[in-house]
């Protein structure tokens, strides 16, 4: 059994709908950001950085934070969506880390100066606006000859799909990137990807 802590964000959405598709039993407990429940110290004592997700597996009493570390574990544990070959495991590893490094934090950052700071800035809005279509553009290019970022469906495509599916949330649209638009079309239609997407 996985306890998962989590709350309604893209990271915490990635270890979901990893859970789903693998089929591990799980317990949701949700961790509202919004209250500060990242901060007590119950929830300290599983992730010292204070940040949804993270799991506590009860078979092997493991504690993971970090939702491409959650990923990497739950992967391993059974098996799936990671490669075995050494070239698939990095070129998938490539992507995660894609992924964590550019495609989490610049989306985020317009989901903050778009949606959320307490007053507009032109500039932190063109410039994280301008960031997050380029990367669509890079995913585009990845995904013009394949079905999935990495050739076969992997925990790449899993912790990818939560940050593309805000875009409208962001006032974007993909309608520029067919690729990536038939994509997340793809993804969306995986029925494990639909309930994790519903957790919590």
């Amino acid at each position: 059994m996985i306890d998962l802590y989590t709350f309604t964000t893209p990271n915490g959405r990635k270890a979901s709908i990893m859970l789903e598709e693998v089929g591990l039993p799980y317990t949701v407990h949700v961790i509202d950001i919004r209250q500060g429940d990242q901060f007590t110290p119950e929830f300290v004592a599983i992730n010292p950085n204070s940040k949804i997700p993270a799991i506590v597996d009860q078979d092997t009493h493991i504690t993971v934070f970090e939702s491409g570390a959650i990923l990497i574990y739950l992967a391993e544990k059974t098996g799936k969506f990671f490669p075995t070959d050494q070239v698939g495991r990095f070129r998938v590893l490539e992507w995660l880390m894609f992924q964590m490094a550019s495609v989490g934090p610049m989306f985020g950052q317009l989901n903050h100066f778009k949606r959320f700071a307490p007053e507009p800035i032109p500039y932190a809005i063109q410039r994280y606006e301008q960031e997050t279509l380029r990367l669509y553009g890079v995913l585009d290019q990845q995904l013009a000859s394949q079905e999935f970022i990495c050739g076969d469906y992997s925990i790449a495509d899993i912790a990818t799909f939560p940050w593309v599916a805000v875009y409208d949330f962001q006032g974007l649209t993909l309608d520029n990137h067919p690729h990536l638009n038939r994509w997340f079309e793809t993804m969306q239609a995986r029925p494990a990807v639909a309930r994790g997407m519903a957790v919590p």
